[in-house]
């Protein structure tokens, strides 16, 4: 099993982020860990949502990076 984050604008279309795409988790918790270390710099550079992917299963998202 493979934890992985879609980046997605408010369009819910992708948002390519080179120096943190392609991160692979191998556990869940490894994976939000991760998110909570990381999601100002995501939304600096660009990226309104993200959605949680076990392989290539939705998990849940797309989950907003802005404050309600």
């Amino acid at each position: 099993m493979t934890w992985t984050w879609r980046f997605e604008d408010a369009d819910r279309q992708p948002v390519s982020v080179p120096e943190l795409d392609g991160q692979d988790f191998h556990a869940q918790g490894d994976a939000e860990s991760w998110l909570g270390e990381v999601w100002r710099d995501l939304l600096d550079a660009g990226v309104d949502g993200v959605t949680l992917l076990e392989d290539d299963r939705e998990v849940y998202g797309p989950m907003s990076l802005h404050n309600p």
